[in-house]
C-alpha cells in the first residue's frame, strides 16, 4: 500500500490529499472552502458540493496516483442525523449558529457535569450535546425520523461505505455524549433517550469495509479500495507523536482551532470556564487538552494585511511594548468574557501587526499549556507552525523546547494516513530561538501576563 487519499475537512476549507506512505508526505492536494449554507431551516453544511468535491478529487487524484485506500478527518461538534437508507432527516447543523442558546435553560438542566465527561459548556453549538437537543425539541416530527447519529467523520465514511459506525475521537471532543475516564457514553445519552440512535464503536483504524460498488463507478477506484473508520482532526495530528514522541511532552494543533494537548502527564484539576477539557485520543486515552480560535483571530485581524516581518519590526514591538490583549474572538479560549484591546499600536505598519500578532497567539499558547499541566517539549503542527516569530515567543514564554514537523502544514493528514499504515513519522526540528532577542521575548511575555491580569 503506498497511497492514501485523506479527506480533510475543516471548519474553513475541506481538502482531499494523497499521502506517500513510503514518505509520509503530501504529494497532491486539491482543496475547496468549506461553505455554510444560510438558507433553509438554519444554516447547515453544504454537504452537496462538499460530497461532489470528495467524488471529483478522487476520481482526478486517483488518475493520477492509484488510491490504495481512504481516510476522512473532520473538524469536531458536528454530527448528522440520518434515516436507515443513510439519508439526513435534518440538515448538518453548523456549530457556530446560535439556535441552541435560544433552550439553553432546558439543557444545562440535563447536561451531566464536566467532572463526568471532561467537556465544558460551550456557547452556540460548540457542546454537540445542545445541538442534538435544540434538534430534537425544535423539530421532533423530522428527529424521530433518525435511525442513526453519525459524528461527522463517520458520517463521510459511512457515505462511502454504507457502514455506519461511531468513534471516540469525535465523540470525546466537547460534546457532552462521552464520559472519558469511565470509557463510555454520559448519562445524557440516556437521558435524552438518544441511545437507540448510537452505531456500533469501532476504532478510527478499523476498515468499515470496501467502497460502495456505485462510488467506485464514479471514483474508478478499485472496488476493493478499504475505507476507514475515521478521526477526529485535532487527534489525528496527535497520531504521529503518539508513535514516536517520548512522553510528557505536549502538542499544539494548529487551524481554524488552536488546539493544546498534554501528553504522559496525570489528568490535572481542569477549569471548564476556560475552556480546558478532556480530549481522547485514537487509542481511547483521556488528554488534557485546552484551546482558542487562533486561526480564526489570525484571519480577521490579518485579512489583506502582509505576513512577514522584518527583523527591525520584531525589535521595535518588542522596545515599545506593543501588544494585543484577548480576547479576538469572545466565548471560548483561555479568556472567553474578555474583550480584546490594543496596547501601544498607534500608527502600526502591516508589519509590526504581524509581530504583534503573532506574539499574542504565542501567548494564547503558552497559557493553554499552562492550563493543562504540560510538561517537556512542545510540539507544534499546522499552519501557524512555520510562523517563526511566534515559534520565537512561544519556547521564550514557556522556557521549553519547541519542534516543528519536516512539514508543518500537513500534521492532520498525516496522521489519519497513519492509521493506515502505523511507522515512524519523519524526525521533528527543533527551532532555534533568536539568543539576541530571548531576554526581550521573556520580558514582553511578562507584561502581557501581567497586563491580561485574569480573575480566576
Amino acid at each position: 500500500m503506498k497511497h492514501v487519499a485523506v479527506i480533510d475537512i475543516g471548519k474553513t476549507n475541506a481538502k482531499l490529499a494523497i499521502v506517500d506512505l513510503t514518505t509520509l508526505t503530501e504529494v497532491a492536494i486539491r482543496k475547496t472552502p468549506n461553505v455554510v449554507l444560510k438558507l433553509g431551516l438554519y444554516p447547515h453544511a453544504d454537504v452537496d458540493g462538499l460530497w461532489n468535491f470528495i467524488l471529483e478529487s478522487l476520481r482526478d487524484l486517483n488518475r493520477a496516483f492509484k488510491v490504495d485506500a481512504v481516510v476522512v478527518t473532520t473538524h469536531g461538534a458536528t454530527a448528522a442525523l440520518v434515516d436507515d437508507h443513510g439519508d439526513l432527516v435534518l440538515p448538518i447543523l453548523d456549530y457556530e449558529f446560535h439556535g441552541p442558546d435560544e433552550i439553553a435553560e432546558g439543557y444545562n438542566s440535563i447536561r451531566p457535569d464536566f467532572s463526568e465527561t471532561g467537556s465544558p459548556r460551550l456557547p452556540i453549538g460548540l457542546n454537540l450535546g445542545a445541538q442534538i437537543y435544540w434538534q430534537q425539541q425544535k423539530f421532533p416530527d423530522a428527529f424521530s425520523l433518525a435511525t442513526r447519529l453519525l459524528l461527522y467523520p463517520q458520517y463521510w465514511s459511512c457515505r462511502l461505505t454504507g457502514v455506519a459506525t461511531s468513534e471516540v475521537t469525535s465523540l470525546g471532543c466537547h460534546t457532552d455524549l462521552w464520559a472519558p475516564q469511565a470509557a463510555t457514553y454520559s448519562s445524557l445519552v440516556e437521558t435524552c433517550n438518544w441511545t437507540s440512535l448510537m452505531p456500533p464503536m469501532r476504532q478510527a483504524s478499523d476498515v468499515l469495509g470496501p467502497l460502495l460498488p456505485e462510488i467506485a463507478k464514479l471514483t474508478g477506484l478499485d472496488p476493493n479500495t478499504p475505507v476507514y473508520c475515521g478521526i477526529h482532526d485535532s487527534n489525528a495530528s496527535l497520531v504521529p507523536h503518539l508513535l514516536q514522541h517520548k512522553a510528557p511532552c505536549s502538542v499544539v494543533s494548529t487551524g481554524t482551532w488552536v488546539i493544546a494537548m498534554a501528553l504522559g502527564t496525570a489528568v490535572p484539576t481542569l477549569d471548564p470556564r476556560r475552556d480546558t477539557l478532556l480530549n481522547v485520543s485514537a487509542y481511547g486515552h483521556p488528554i488534557p487538552s485546552a484551546r482558542f480560535m487562533g486561526g480564526r483571530e489570525y484571519q480577521i485581524l490579518m485579512e489583506g494585511r502582509t505576513r512577514e516581518a522584518r527583523d527591525e519590526d520584531v525589535l521595535d514591538v518588542l522596545k515599545s511594548g506593543s501588544m494585543l490583549l484577548p480576547s479576538v474572538v469572545g466565548g471560548s479560549g483561555p479568556f472567553p468574557d474578555q474583550k480584546f484591546r490594543w496596547i501601544n499600536a498607534d500608527k502600526f505598519t502591516p508589519e509590526k501587526c504581524h509581530v504583534a500578532v503573532s506574539f499574542y497567539l504565542a501567548m494564547m499558547m503558552a497559557t493553554c499549556l499552562g492550563l493543562i499541566g504540560a510538561e517537556g517539549d512542545i510540539i507544534i503542527e499546522g499552519p501557524l507552525a512555520s510562523n517563526m516569530v511566534l515559534l520565537d515567543m512561544l519556547s521564550a514564554a514557556t522556557h521549553r523546547n519547541v519542534l516543528v514537523g519536516s512539514s508543518a502544514s500537513t500534521g492532520t493528514t498525516t496522521g489519519a494516513a497513519l492509521l493506515v499504515a502505523a511507522k515512524s513519522p519523519q524526525p521533528l526540528g527543533l527551532h532555534h530561538t533568536n539568543l539576541e532577542l530571548v531576554h526581550l521575548l521573556t520580558s514582553y511575555s511578562e507584561v502581557w501576563r501581567k497586563m491580561v491580569n485574569y480573575d480566576t
